[in-house]
């Protein structure tokens, strides 16, 4: 069994693969799908999970279908990058249910957001309520998804 990048080999691979495209596949499917016996197969899967390579499982959700078609991605800079205010910061971020993702970044600005809304009302209220009165925040500048060209999909592996 050859090991490759990230200590992975062939069967890993297509677990990882199919687990990716169908996180509710029973261990006895997985396992014929990927050439592998159920007991084997149900043993990698444990140690990928143990390993934090599959970090969790869930079900992806069409925003638009549940009332909240407007996406927007935000950069943010901070006023200051002293410990204090930065921890402020992302724990108020982290309170704010409309925000899908954040990223701390290099360059110019210093995080960048996916926030989700109802509408440009509702993004509005965030932006102007929430975002901007959060802790240590000195400037945003927001863009608007106008189409998905290509989503968030699965990792190659």
């Amino acid at each position: 069994m050859a090991k490759t990048a990230g200590g992975l080999d062939a069967a890993d691979r297509r677990i990882l693969r199919a687990l990716q495209r169908d996180g509710r596949l029973p261990i006895v499917a997985l396992a014929g799908q990927v050439g592998l016996s159920p007991t084997p197969c149900q043993r990698r899967v444990r140690r990928l999970e143990e390993a934090g390579i599959i970090a969790r499982y869930a079900a992806v959700v069409d925003p638009a279908r549940v009332g909240l078609p407007l996406q927007a991605f935000v950069l943010v800079s901070l006023s200051s990058h002293a410990q204090e205010v930065v921890q402020a910061f992302q724990r108020a971020l982290a309170a704010r249910p409309e925000v899908l993702a954040a990223y701390a970044m290099s360059g110019e600005m210093d995080y960048l957001l996916h926030v989700l809304a109802a509408d440009f009302e509702a993004y509005a209220e965030f932006a102007l309520r929430a975002l901007l009165r959060m802790p240590g925040v000195k400037e945003t500048h927001s863009s608007f998804v106008l189409a998905t060209l290509k989503p968030p999909g699965e990792v190659p592996v």
